[in-house]
């Protein structure tokens, strides 16, 4: 009974963990907390999960070296990584008719701000 208590809860900290760093990955993008849920999601999935830890002992390290990389660039790499993240969000937001919902509100009969997925 023991070992199935134990694999269950194995299963379900592998799950949780795994759905927290897909929420993560998803939200990377954009302005907020991506990066945390990431590291939180990899954190959890280190209770149970050698291979996570090393994971997660990688992914800071590289973060970190993301983070500083920036700085040492010349202002049009930067602007150019900036309009490069902008661009990404807006096309985001127009994919799942973020724009689309706004038309419909506001009555700005714009075909092409609605969302080609929807």
């Amino acid at each position: 009974m023991r070992r199935v208590i134990h694999h269950t809860k194995r299963i379900a900290i592998g799950i949780a963990g795994a759905v927290v760093v897909v929420a993560g990955i998803i939200m990377i993008p954009y302005p907020g907390p991506g990066w945390l849920v990431v590291f939180a999601g990899l954190g959890i999935l280190a209770t149970e999960f050698p291979f996570a830890e090393k994971i997660l002992t990688y992914v800071r390290r590289q973060y970190d070296r993301w983070v500083a990389w920036p700085v040492r660039q010349t202002w049009w790499v930067r602007s150019l990584t900036l309009i490069f993240t902008v661009c990404v969000v807006i096309v985001t937001i127009w994919l799942v008719n973020g724009f689309g919902i706004s038309n419909s509100i506001f009555h700005l009969d714009q075909e092409w701000l609605n969302s080609p997925l929807v």
